[in-house]
């Protein structure tokens, strides 16, 4: 993986990389060890799932928001490059195009 310019992006997948780690540690351990019916913290347990979730998906989607802004298209056929919008994808400069041709 390339090292992200974005410091925010880095983070981002940083946490979801800990997240993953995390939600994967709950897991295994409930099922290995398993759980008591009733218990309060089966309640806990759920509600820091339930938080791991939603943390990954969030990191996901921002990275994902990211890399659509950011990527070229990777298929070099001509129906995938037909559909792309290049005019919006600009991700070196922040001036619109032409506008450094004076």
């Amino acid at each position: 993986m390339a090292a992200d310019s974005d410091s925010n992006i880095a983070w981002h997948r940083a946490q979801l990389r800990k997240n993953r780690e995390a939600l994967r540690n709950h897991q295994t351990t409930r099922f290995t060890i398993g759980e008591i019916a009733g218990s309060k913290q089966t309640g806990q347990t759920q509600k820091a799932l339930a938080e791991l979730t939603r943390k990954i998906r969030q990191s996901e989607q921002a990275i994902a928001a990211y890399d659509r802004q950011t990527q070229r298209p990777r298929a070099t056929d001509f129906q995938s490059l037909a559909n792309v919008r290049w005019e919006a994808w600009n991700a070196r400069s922040t001036q619109p195009r032409g506008a450094g041709d004076r």
